[in-house]
């Protein structure tokens, strides 16, 4: 649904977009993600119509972006980061005007279909002004869904709203991918995790590293981790133990216990169970440690000094 090769775009001296390809597919939801001014709004904005790109080649649902730009844009719901709305109009009134505007026959009905599919039922005659933050989010995904649309774009749509409006949007993004193709923009990585079923992640223009959530941390994190607490001695004494454990590469502290780096390929979870009680003390505790999408990112692209 979503085919994109070398695009790029420029704003006088500044590349924003530097030459990034990828696909997404019927039915996927696909996370950009990347810090502010990473280049996620700049993408979104050029698959959508809103702004040329400077070169490359984009086709959105079967149309080229650049030849077929209003096939584009019919095809395409897109949900900006600032939800465009128009204070005094109601919520019944905003939705019907953007049916309205999309061509939609029958438009009243596919308004009310859209009105319950949001949750905004008991907000329908009430003045836009007159809504949340979150509300507000709400009648943006309505009117990107309105026309019912084969592509969804939504460009940070959990920004700004209390913590369980975030989880009915994450909720109403992961049943949009059902039945539509949604790329969806954030810089929470842990978003990504829950609704993603694949994630670009983008840096200063580029894309670093791509692929399923559980597949980039089986990629990028080749040395397993374990985390241990031993009882029944000192933390000193504690960590010169785990060291001597075949197989340990590093022993970090963290906050009760331990977390032991191991070599590539090696479970060394038996080894040191039978160490540490072989010593005298006591295991605690001794568990995998997957490794967060939070950290893959600060692996790709630098940690902060």
């Amino acid at each position: 649904m979503i085919e994109v090769s070398n695009l790029t775009k420029v704003f006088g001296t500044h590349l924003a977009v530097d030459s990034i390809s990828f696909e997404a597919r019927p039915g996927e939801v696909v996370g950009i993600l990347g810090p502010n001014g990473a280049g996620k709004t700049t993408t979104m904005r050029m698959l959508t119509g809103f702004m040329p790109p400077t070169s490359g080649e984009a086709k959105v649902a079967g149309f080229d972006i650049f030849r077929d730009s209003l096939e584009v844009r019919r095809h395409v719901g897109y949900l900006p980061e600032t939800v465009p709305v128009y204070p005094d109009m109601t919520v019944y009134g905003y939705i019907k005007f953007w049916a309205e505007l999309r061509g939609m026959r029958r438009a009243r009905r596919r308004v009310e279909e859209v009105i319950e599919q949001v949750g905004l039922q008991d907000r329908r005659r009430s003045l836009i002004r007159n809504l949340s933050k979150g509300m507000r989010q709400r009648l943006g995904l309505a009117q990107a869904i309105v026309h019912n649309p084969d592509v969804i774009i939504l460009d940070e749509p959990t920004i700004g709203i209390d913590p369980q409006q975030v989880i009915e949007v994450r909720e109403s993004v992961r049943a949009l991918g059902e039945n539509h193709t949604v790329l969806f923009s954030t810089h929470i990585l842990s978003e990504a995790e829950q609704v993603c079923d694949r994630v670009l992640i983008i840096h200063q223009g580029r894309i670093v590293a791509e692929g399923a959530p559980a597949n980039l941390r089986s990629k990028l994190q080749p040395h397993p981790r374990l985390y241990v607490v031993i009882g029944g001695t000192t933390p000193e004494n504690a960590l010169q133990l785990l060291r001597q454990i075949d197989g340990v590469e590093s022993v970090i502290p963290q906050g009760e216990g331990f977390i032991l780096q191991t070599q590539t390929g090696q479970d060394i979870r038996a080894a040191v169970s039978a160490h540490v009680t072989h010593s005298g003390c006591q295991l605690l505790e001794l568990r995998p440690v997957a490794m967060t999408l939070e950290d893959i990112f600060l692996d790709i692209v630098g940690r902060p000094h």
